[in-house]
């Protein structure tokens, strides 16, 4: 059986929900992001108490098939650009998710555009743009190099990029004393 829970967008949320599982004695087999799988299925009153203390650290355990499947789309993209998968993978995203998934890509990306009111695509250059600005801020790569990484074909792309999402060039907003990053669970 497989729990699937929003809002689990880096390692750090993995390992708060292995403890809530721990916790609350749920035996697991595995934990990804936005993805549980269970050793035997919940009894109803485990459901319930794991997912008030999951609701308590900002996550929320999904029942809908349709939002379950948004979750995973999303934690499968957000893992893909921040561990530089996206640019290693000679593959195209939409046969990456239909494998990841399962399911037609039409589907896959009618369902999303639906629900969320953004394209998968556009999704993608969202997450591209917020890790390019938290590499921008660790200050350890130049611009060429984070293009390189995030798998732009140039620092020109991801420059022109980067403005019309932001309304900032890159190097503005490297110079910024407030930078403004938002949350990956809410992009």
């Amino acid at each position: 059986m497989h729990l699937y829970i929003k809002n689990m967008v880096c390692d750090r949320c993995i390992m708060a929900v292995r403890q809530e599982l721990d916790k609350t004695d749920i035996e697991y087999k595995n934990i990804q992001l936005g993805e549980v799988e269970l050793s035997k299925p919940l009894e109803e009153d485990q459901k319930e108490k794991l997912s008030e203390s999951l609701n308590s650290l900002g996550f929320e355990l999904l029942d809908d098939r349709k939002s379950a499947l948004i979750a995973q789309i999303k934690s499968t993209i957000i893992k893909m650009v921040h561990a530089n998968e996206l640019v290693e993978s000679n593959k195209k995203l939409s046969v990456i998710l239909s494998e990841k998934l399962g399911m037609d890509y039409h589907y896959i990306s009618s369902l999303f555009s639906s629900i969320e009111g953004v394209t998968i695509e556009k999704y993608v250059i969202l997450q591209r743009i917020e890790r390019a600005k938290e590499l921008l801020i660790y200050d350890e790569l130049n611009l060429n190099e984070i293009a390189d990484a995030l798998g732009y074909s140039s620092v020109q792309h991801l420059s022109l990029q980067f403005k019309k999402v932001t309304g900032l060039t890159p190097t503005y907003f490297k110079q910024m004393k407030e930078k403004n990053r938002k949350p990956l669970d809410k992009i």
